[in-house]
């Protein structure tokens, strides 16, 4: 299910879409396409591009949702100040956590890229199901700072 709301090109308005996917390695590549669609003219996108990515692959490797059947969901929210990304999983054993970053392990470090690139990222939830949310702010080209509003 995909739906769209509103017309952020608008003052004031802003323009939120979510979308379902199965729970499957394969479905990153989609969320991407998905997400590079809606928000092809943002000036931050290969920052939430990766980000989604990363989220997606979290949501398939480390909860329920990447099990036979399962589903995880992918929200965009885009106004005037920028982009919220939410990636909603059915939940797990463990917890979204940074990981050290001279941990010598193979993987596991998914999240200091999180880091790194959304102006801020959360998580809220239980082991029933997870919400990981990443916040881009629109930036003027060029300058790394915020566009004026």
């Amino acid at each position: 299910m995909l739906l769209a709301v509103s017309d952020a090109t608008q003052p004031g308005t802003s323009m939120y879409w979510r979308r379902g996917f199965p729970g499957t390695t394969d479905q990153a590549r989609v969320v991407r396409a998905f997400a590079a669609h809606l928000l092809a003219d943002f000036p931050a996108l290969d920052d939430v591009l990766l980000v989604v990515d990363e989220l997606a692959v979290n949501a398939v490797r480390h909860t329920r949702s990447g099990r036979d059947g399962g589903r995880f969901t992918v929200e965009i929210c885009m106004d005037l100040a920028g982009v919220i990304v939410y990636v909603a999983d059915e939940g797990g054993p463990g917890v979204p956590r940074l990981r050290d970053i001279t941990d010598l392990v193979e993987s596991g470090r998914g999240l200091l890229t999180v880091e790194a690139l959304a102006s801020s990222w959360s998580w809220s939830g239980d082991v029933r199901g997870r919400t990981v949310r990443a916040t881009f702010p629109r930036v003027a080209a060029g300058s790394g700072r915020p566009e004026a509003g």
